[in-house]
This record gives C-alpha cells, structure tokens and sequence, in this order.
C-alpha cells in the first residue's frame, strides 16, 4: 500500500503512527471494523510494556509455531481486518512458504467487508481466499458469534489454525474440537492467550515475518527435530516469561525513574 500520509524518521513513535495511520485509512475503506480501532490501541499498550521487540519467549513461541505449521496436515490462517490491514503481504508469504490455506473469518461479518479484506489479499497476491464470495459456509456450534461461520475447506477442515489477534471464544471452541491453535496476541493475560495451543506474545507487524523466516529455516530440519520442538514447548511457561518480563520492566523503570527516552514513547 502505498502510504498518503508523511511520518517524519525521526519522531519517536514513527513506527506506531503509521501503524495507526494504516488502519484509519482501512477503517475508512471498510477493511477494519470499529471493534478493531480499539482492540489495536489495547494491544499497543501491551507493546508498550514489552518494550517494542519480540522478545525471547515471542520467539521461542515462533520456533514452536513453524514446526506445528510444517507438520500440519492442513494448517489454515485466519484473516480478520486489522489482519488484512497490517500484514497482508506478509500473510501471503507465509501461507506460500508454508502452503497455509487463508481464510477470511470475522466477527464483524458482511458482504462488502468480506470483500474488501479480499481485494487486499488478492493485491498482495493470494491466488485463493476461503470464506468470502459464493463459497458455501459451515455453522461451528461451539463458537456463539459471526465467526462460527467457516468454510469447510478451511477452518473446520484444518488441524493447525493460525490466529491474528485476540479472539478468546473461537480460541477455546477450534480448542475443543481438538486442533492446534497458534495466537499472536500481546495481550499475555487474553482468553486467545491463556487458551491457544501456542501464543506469540508480539505484535503482529513484527510476528508474522519472524515466522515466514523461521518456516523456512526449519523446512531443513528433519521432521524428528520439528517433533521434538513441538513436544517441549509449553505455553503455560512461555505465557509466565512474557508477563515476567513485563513485571521487571516495569520494576526496572520503578526504581530508576523513566528515562527521557522512555518517556518520549508514551
């Protein structure tokens, strides 16, 4: 997307302004709902704390979401629209890197919405997009809002779905049925998080090219290697080394004062 606004380099918030620029454009253009306004300035909040990085647990969570990805029978990623808004480009990559079917699945649901996540999906150069247009749709019971509508050669086929964002009751309900879910959510204390199967606890501008990058690194490795990776991991603990991390920064900054080049970022 070729961005119609000017962030000056050095500003200390560059980054995060054009972020929130983007989705105010796509908001705009019915891309991203309200919902997504607010869910977007929540997450920064928590990227705040994290210190904007991916920090090392985020990454050992991205290690462990490769190795799921590869082994999956059938992984799927799930596009809402600050999905689509943010890192459409990079969502493509990674479903051709790691032949991922992408589906379009929203909580806010509609024809003209579905279509212009679509359009963005298929600008950054998705050959084919699950849930949008005629394609027939299946109810999940489990799930009590729009989103219990998926397609059938998608989400209620996958055994491995990747989540963009927080989304605490389909986290729990594709749980029960038995898949693996993969969360990136900032939110360590979320529903998505406390449930996911594996939660990268990263923004998602920074996660979703992490994990292309590591899917490739690992399409190398022997499936016994990925096998094991996938076994040690525990979300449990990682969830506790991010909120861990969080209390020392915090701490950290308690003891010493904020820093003018901390409190140039809030």
């Amino acid at each position: 997307m070729k961005e119609e606004f000017h962030v000056s380099p050095k500003h200390p918030r560059a980054e995060s302004i054009r972020i929130r620029e983007k989705l105010i454009k796509y908001f705009e253009e019915g891309v991203v709902a309200k919902a997504g306004l607010i869910a977007h300035g929540r997450g920064e909040a928590f990227d705040y704390l994290l210190g904007e990085k991916t920090t090392p647990p985020a990454l050992e969570a991205i290690k462990a979401s490769a190795a799921s990805i590869l082994e999956a029978r059938y992984p799927v990623i799930s596009v809402n629209g600050n999905v689509a808004a943010l890192v459409a480009d990079e969502i493509v990559k990674l479903a051709e890197s790691s032949g991922a079917k992408i589906e379009v699945n929203l909580f806010y649901r509609s024809k003209d919405r579905e279509e212009a996540i679509a359009r963005i999906l298929r600008e950054a150069g998705a050959k084919e997009i699950l849930g949008v247009g005629d394609r027939p749709l299946v109810k999940i019971d489990e799930v009590h809002s729009e989103r219990r509508r998926v397609d059938p050669e998608g989400i209620l086929k996958s055994d491995v779905v990747l989540l963009g964002l927080e989304d605490g009751d389909r986290t729990e309900a594709l749980r029960r049925m038995g898949k693996t879910v993969i969360v990136v959510d900032l939110n360590p204390l979320s529903r998505s998080s406390q449930w996911a199967s594996i939660t990268i606890v990263d923004n998602i501008v920074r996660a979703v090219p992490a994990l292309t990058r590591e899917v490739e690194r690992q399409k190398d490795y022997s499936r016994e290697l990925r096998t094991k990776i996938i076994r040690e991991y525990d979300n449990k603990r990682v969830l506790s080394e991010a909120i861990k991390l969080i209390l020392e920064r915090l701490s950290n900054l308690s003891e010493k004062g904020v820093f003018i080049d901390e409190a140039s970022k809030l």
